[in-house]
């Protein structure tokens, strides 16, 4: 019960598409599983029948083969017997004869055998001494004795019944038959022995098998085998000849056998006029083999046909998933921002209705976050304005506080000057009605700044700016820099005991944006006054407030997102700098 329920959470768990695979597959599979295992072993009796068929139907073929070279070889021995000059008993014309019939592919060798003395002169005339022989030359053999007991007219001789010389030298298998023969007045007997090989009668023995596995192989009465195609299974399933006659009488040429435990399908076919018997042995588990392979193809023509339906069917259940896949991407990218509408569906099936249902609650979702869009950029536009209306009155009083103090000291010229450059700071300032201006205008705005200030401490402040041309013309928000070099001179250099010191502005790019770096070497910052510098927090210890910093800081934030901004790093008694990371963007000069 565990497993199942392991099962169908796995399976609850898929893709539409792989349930979709899944389920096509169980039903097209099933019954080919049934159908298979319910028949199999009918399929193995049809295909073990067919191919025995088969066997005996090329066996009985190869008979009239074998059947020709054995007729090529008694015709041969016939056209001897018949001659004229066999019975005019001209030796020298007979073996100008023989010659000829040698031009037979079948026959190998022709020899007559005569009981003559060795000395006659037939076995020594180059005439006819290479077809007579003596008697003596072939005692010792197999079928010579086989005519001494039976006396035979005719014999058909395996290999096994010749002589080494015979099968060396003429041929390993023979015709003989027992003649007569007249020589100076007087009758002899002699063997006419017609040769010849058997691997013809094995190669075409081999050719009529149809079927790896099976053997065939040719026995005479005498048990003996005549040729095989395989030497090793005809001993495993030979037949003994003396009960084939029965198994041809209960089985019409046909029986299965049981060796070793394995069956066997046996066929036999009589090989005229030898008496012999040709026996076809094929084994079941070649059958069995090929039984599997005809199923394996079975099952590759069935794995096709489900290949093919289960296409057809991913095709159509891609038809749904795919749109269900792209509808739920859709919604997923509705996680990274505002969604998108897909486009219209050309189908209006359930799927389509659901596409077009998304399609308006997204329109519908767009126009909400527009408006909060637009909500959020007029209170980001209100909060800029706010801060940067902090930081105007807190530059002018300190400026007036500096005029305050020439007016004080009589110092009407430095009065006049300074009234000059703060009206030309305001000129720059409000001479847009954007926010923006060129990093060239902002660090005239501080140059101006630092010479006002200068005015008042006497020269005390050095103010150096190493910044590249082609920087020049970049954006920035107005009042950025010198918020941060009037703390650099009134909370750094102007604590020092010399009240003097230096402010250095360098920049370069770095990847989309650009840096500026204000240094000074005033008095430095604690790590405790750092902490609180870009939060807003206000310093007890200090004569001053962070207020213009932080609203420097929270301004570049909220108009470049987080990340840009101003960070401060300070080592008290040696000086203070200001890092601040801005986009790096053409200003746009409005007409």
């Amino acid at each position: 019960m565990v497993l199942l329920k392991r099962l169908k959470y796995a399976y609850d768990n898929l893709k539409i598409q792989t349930k979709f695979a899944v389920c096509i597959l169980v039903a097209i599979l099933m019954p080919f599983v049934v159908l298979g295992s319910a028949f199999y072993n009918r399929l193995y009796d049809m295909i073990a029948t067919d191919i025995v068929r088969n066997e005996q139907e090329a066996a009985s073929k190869t008979v009239p083969q074998v059947e020709q070279v054995l007729e090529q070889v008694t015709g041969t021995y016939d056209a001897i017997v018949k001659s004229e000059h066999w019975e005019k008993h001209q030796h020298v014309e007979l073996v100008q004869s023989i010659n000829e019939l040698l031009e037979n592919d079948s026959v190998k060798n022709i020899k007559i055998y005569v009981d003559l003395p060795e000395n006659a002169v037939l076995f020594s005339d180059k005439a006819t001494a290479n077809v007579y022989e003596p008697l003596s030359a072939i005692k010792g053999t197999y079928w010579y004795g086989i005519f001494q007991g039976s006396s035979p007219k005719y014999l058909y001789c395996p290999p096994f019944y010749m002589g080494n010389n015979e099968k060396k030298k003429y041929g390993d298998c023979a015709y003989i038959a027992a003649e007569n023969m007249i020589y100076q007045e007087e009758y002899y007997p002699c063997y006419i022995a017609i040769y010849y090989d058997s691997e013809p009668i094995a190669k075409i023995l081999q050719d009529g098998i149809s079927f790896p596995g099976s053997v065939s192989y040719i026995i005479n009465e005498r048990e003996a085998v005549i040729a095989s195609t395989d030497d090793y299974l005809t001993g495993m399933y030979y037949v003994q000849y003396a009960n084939i006659n029965s198994y041809l009488m209960s089985s019409n040429n046909f029986i299965e056998r049981n060796v070793l435990g394995e069956k066997i399908y046996v066929g036999f076919n009589r090989i005229e006029p030898t008496g012999w018997f040709m026996v076809t042995v094929t084994p079941s588990d070649p059958l069995r083999y090929e039984t599997i392979k005809v199923l394996l193809e079975f099952v590759a023509i069935c794995l096709l046909c489900i290949a093919c339906a289960y296409l057809l069917a991913m095709w159509q259940a891609r038809s749904i998933t795919s749109r269900i896949s792209d509808l739920a991407k859709q919604m997923a990218e509705g996680r990274k921002g505002a969604p998108i509408s897909m486009p219209a569906p050309s189908v209006h099936d359930e799927v389509g209705e659901l596409i077009e249902t998304y399609n308006y609650m997204t329109g519908r979702m767009n126009q909400l976050m527009e408006k909060q869009k637009e909500t959020a950029e007029e209170l980001r536009i209100a909060e800029f304005k706010s801060l940067q209306a902090q930081i105007n009155p807190h530059f002018l009083y300190n400026t007036m506080d500096m005029i305050n103090w020439m007016a004080l000291r009589g110092q009407t010229v430095e009065i006049s000057n300074a009234v000059q450059q703060l009206a030309k700071f305001y000129k720059l300032t409000l001479s847009r009605k954007s926010n923006f201006m060129s990093l060239e205008e902002e660090l005239e705005h501080v140059s101006i700044y630092v010479e006002l200030q200068n005015m008042r401490f006497m020269k005390a402040i050095e103010f150096v700016v190493d910044i590249p041309d082609e920087m020049m013309g970049y954006s920035i928000p107005k009042l950025t820099l010198q918020p941060i070099v009037e703390n650099a001179i009134l909370h750094g250099i102007r604590e020092k005991e010399e009240k003097s010191g230096s402010i250095v502005i360098t920049g370069w790019r770095e990847d989309g944006d650009y840096i500026l770096l204000v240094s000074d070497d005033g008095v430095g910052i604690s790590q405790q006054r750092l902490l609180g510098i870009l939060v807003g927090q206000k310093d007890n210890n200090s004569h001053g407030t962070n207020i213009a910093v932080y609203n420097i800081h929270k301004r570049l934030e909220i108009l470049y997102g987080v990340g840009y901004g101003l960070q401060y790093s300070s080592i008290e008694g040696q000086g203070t700098e200001v890092r601040i990371k801005i986009p790096a963007v053409e200003l746009e000069i409005e007409e």
